[in-house]
């Protein structure tokens, strides 16, 4: 019957719905990180009784007709960009962004890619490097006899060097804009790589163009809240155990049926 069909993309939607809501919650405490919101759509119709055919010899319309849905499909998994909390951290190399823009980092293949995640370190070098040791853009040396560094919220990086006492610019954060940052595409590690849906990357100077600031010693945290998650989660679980029923409402039906020819 149709209906076994129709409701088995039923529970394979809210399957893949379950797994979006529990990646946003194991992503709760990840820097920089943007939930993702499962959306879906309706299948194709067959259409038994066209609305607005004729209906008789005497030019009658159908006001109404018969559409037998297949069910659901999935469309897409959208990242939802919206601001998350900023935390602070007191640490001199942890950088927030309030506003637009991504960090641009310079991945080990020569490609760019591009974070929220402002938690960064100091390599063997003196230089601006992510977790993973990937060179934050453009680079930022930082001699090993600066002390007092500084992020402005303009992004310039300063530091009081041995032997003066007036701090010495050591380098610009620049932060990078998208027409559609939704369109990004993840690749964990906190980075998103452009895409031809994202749009070509801007660069400029936080504060500046439309770029928000950035904010020394804090951290943006992820912009899952709990209760939402909990909230769709339940709703998800529901959803599935319903179009269970419907399966397990159509065996019966099926099994009524085959007893009735025996």
């Amino acid at each position: 019957m149709r209906a076994l069909h129709t409701a088995a993309t039923g529970m394979v939607a809210q399957e893949l719905n379950v797994q979006v809501i529990s990646n946003n919650i194991a992503n709760m405490r990840t820097t920089g990180y943007k939930r993702q919101r499962a959306e879906f759509q309706d299948l194709l119709y067959e259409h038994v009784s066209r609305v607005g055919t004729q209906a008789s010899a005497q030019g009658n319309i159908l006001p109404v007709g018969i559409d037998l849905g297949g069910g659901v499909k999935t469309v897409g998994t959208p990242r939802i960009m919206t601001q998350g909390t900023i935390a602070p951290t007191g640490k001199d190399f942890d950088v927030a962004v309030r506003g637009e823009g991504f960090f641009k980092i310079a991945r080990p293949d020569g490609t760019f890619a591009y974070s929220r995640d402002g938690s960064f370190q100091m390599d063997a070098q003196g230089r601006l490097v992510t977790a993973k040791g990937m060179v934050v853009q453009p680079g930022i040396t930082i001699p090993p006899n600066a002390t007092s560094i500084t992020v402005n919220p303009q992004g310039q990086v300063s530091a009081t060097l041995a032997g003066s006492t007036t701090p010495t610019v050591l380098g610009q954060l620049t932060l990078t804009r998208f027409i559609n940052k939704a369109g990004l595409m993840p690749i964990g590690d906190n980075l998103f790589l452009e895409t031809p849906a994202s749009g070509t990357p801007q660069d400029g100077l936080p504060n500046n163009d439309g770029n928000g600031d950035v904010q020394q010693g804090s951290l943006e945290q992820a912009n899952v809240e709990a209760v939402t998650e909990i909230s769709d989660l339940i709703a998800a679980q529901r959803a599935y155990e319903m179009n269970a029923k419907v399966i397990s409402a159509t065996d019966q039906m099926l099994q009524s049926t085959s007893a009735m020819m025996r």
